[in-house]
């Protein structure tokens, strides 16, 4: 769902072999923006991507948007829908006016927001799953769809609760989507359940606290009683596996006093540090990395601005190796990352700015281990664990894109192993192992014959086993359960759940 034919050119080169598109535009644009987009159609044909019709054009005027998408979606009836960001980044700041300049057309922006409007409530009205990805304006096509991605699905989606049963949490147009294991270890699961609450938008984090609550971290946009929209970070806390979500509460915005800074907010990442502090980052307006801790009896702290480097909105916090927290960013002008951390929880923060690792954008996310991170290495696209005071490691597995999952301590012929999961192309799954600590070993990875519309997630179950989760081509939660007394990593049948 775009503005403009012309609109559509860059995610239509993302799409992978295999996928059937409709495009659905709000304004007919020009004739010149109309020849590009049949060029890119017949590109992508090409290629395997299927437009099986020409695009729809809505001829929608601004206010009236959402209505025009809602009966489109009812009529087309997707899993899925692609558009733009609701929220583009600034290019400048106009100093007189005191507010930040967009060169986005402001179409582009009121049909993303009209869209995600339209597609939360046709969820709710049909009662079935819908995903929505936003595309980052000004977003390079050629790094491919999972660098380009606005409002970024969870690495770490399926964990375990305080009584051994497996959640898996998803973001959905309508909500946050979960299913639980009815008994811990086996293979019988309710859900998906819709958790609803505030209009969020199409991103979650979530994490574990020390005592295996759920906490799931996300923006919001809601309407304030000025009646404007203002987004903001919220929180919610899943205390026992299947049992009704805590009510959401707002952690606020680093840019709370200005509604059109506060718009830009990068997607907020959370860890628990050795203290029981949740802490929480995002990118601010200025593209830097601002914080706000959590205490253990529930009071916040004020957003805390960490200065030093200016950021792209890639930001992955991991539990430090001395009981702080750490927030590792890819930065803004050039293929490294930086890192913040403390030597001791409530600690003051100390940047590490030497490019210890190199990620590809869109492939940042937090290993088991203490104060290390996984990404794809920029140059060769290879996963990689990256560890402060070392260089990366190489793990091989340079095909597909996107983040890599991963949970340590699980039993591979009485070894203790770290069991990875990963896209390889066009959405296959690919998993890994290597003994725990030891990456520098090796990874041998293999394709389980599935494919999945969100990152493949990994956890250990009741029973000890590495479990696997997938979102398969049917929006369905596709899960496979370690095999026991086999040699090497096997799993078995895969169970479709919901």
């Amino acid at each position: 769902m775009v503005a403009t034919p012309g609109d559509a050119i860059a995610p239509l080169a993302e799409e992978e072999s295999g996928s059937t598109v409709f495009v659905v535009c709000a304004q007919p644009g020009t004739a010149d923006e109309r020849a590009a987009l049949d060029r890119a159609v017949a590109d992508g044909a090409r290629r395997g991507v299927r437009v099986p019709e020409d695009p729809w054009v809505l001829d929608a005027e601004v206010g009236k948007i959402t209505a025009l998408v809602l009966d489109a979606l009812r009529e087309l009836r997707p899993l899925r829908v692609r558009t733009l960001d609701p929220d583009p980044a600034h290019v400048a700041f106009d100093a007189e006016a005191k507010r930040p300049v967009i060169a986005e057309p402001s179409l582009r922006g009121s049909v993303a927001r009209a869209t995600i409007t339209a597609a939360r409530r046709y969820q709710r009205e049909r009662g079935t799953p819908l995903f929505v990805d936003c595309r980052r304006a000004g977003a390079d096509p050629r790094l491919g769809a999972q660098a380009c991605v606005r409002h970024p699905r969870p690495t770490r989606w399926l964990v375990r609760g305080t009584d051994g049963r497996l959640s898996a949490y998803l973001p959905s147009a309508g909500g946050v989507l979960r299913w639980t294991e009815r008994t811990a270890g086996r293979d019988d699961w309710s859900g998906p359940d819709l958790l609803e609450g505030p209009d969020l938008l199409p991103g979650l984090s979530v994490v574990q606290d020390a005592d295996g609550y759920v906490h799931l971290i996300g923006l919001r946009r809601a309407k304030r009683a000025d009646g404007k929209e203002h987004v903001d970070v919220v929180h919610a806390t899943q205390y026992q596996s299947g049992r009704p979500l805590g009510p959401w509460h707002s952690a606020g915005n680093p840019n709370a006093n200005d509604r059109a800074k506060a718009r830009e907010v990068g997607f907020p990442t959370a860890v628990f540090d050795a203290g029981g502090n949740l802490h929480v980052f995002a990118r601010n307006f200025g593209h830097g990395v601002s914080t706000r801790r959590q205490t253990p009896d529930g009071k916040w702290g004020a957003w805390q601005h960490l200065r030093g480097a200016a950021v792209a909105d890639e930001l992955v916090a991991v539990p430090g190796r001395l009981g702080g927290a750490e927030v590792w960013a890819r930065t803004r002008d050039a293929a490294s990352a930086v890192r913040w951390h403390q030597e001791a929880p409530q600690g003051a923060w100390t940047l590490d700015a030497e490019p210890v690792v190199s990620p590809y954008p869109g492939s940042l996310s937090a290993a088991p281990e203490a104060g290390a991170v996984r990404f794809r290495y920029a140059a060769t696209n290879e996963v990689c664990v990256g560890v402060p005071g070392g260089g990366p490691v190489g793990l091989q597995g340079a095909d597909g894109a996107g983040p890599i999952a991963g949970v340590a301590g699980v039993d591979i012929q009485g070894w203790g192993c770290t069991v990875l999961a990963r896209w390889g192309h066009a959405g296959a799954c690919a998993v890994g192992a290597h003994e725990d600590g030891r990456p520098e070993g090796g990874v041998w990875w293999f394709d389980v014959g599935e494919t999945s519309l969100a990152p493949p997630a990994v956890a250990v179950d009741g029973r000890g086993r590495a479990v696997i989760a997938l979102l398969g081509a049917d929006g369905r939660l596709r899960v496979a359960r370690q095999e026991s007394g086999v040699n090497g990593l096997a799993f078995g049948v895969w169970l479709t759940v919901g």
